[in-house]
């Protein structure tokens, strides 16, 4: 059933994706650094919109790197404090009577 739903979902998006391809199919110019293309308006959209998830993506991981260093940092405070934890445990307590 769950897979049946995922076809279906995947069925309807492509759906929606033809419809705006077919209703978006005016040539238009796409000046970028290099040159001029003339290219669909919704191929343009899509590429415009893989581009920003490539970027989004890009930026995302460099903030997951950042809290991988700060985890594996973290980890290693709490082992080495459970370690200092253990040992004075195990110290004889003095007692002051």
């Amino acid at each position: 059933m769950r897979r049946l739903l995922g076809v279906a979902a995947l069925l309807v998006i492509a759906l929606f994706g033809l419809s705006f391809a077919l209703l978006n199919a005016t040539r238009v110019d796409v000046d970028y650094y290099f040159g001029v293309v003339a290219a669909p308006l919704s191929l343009a959209l899509l590429i415009a919109l893989i581009l920003g998830a490539i970027l989004g993506a890009l930026s995302a991981l460099g903030v997951l790197v950042g809290k991988q260093r700060e985890l594996r940092r973290l980890r290693r405070r709490v082992r080495d404090s459970e370690k200092e934890l253990s040992e004075l445990r195990r110290l004889p307590l003095k007692d002051n009577r």
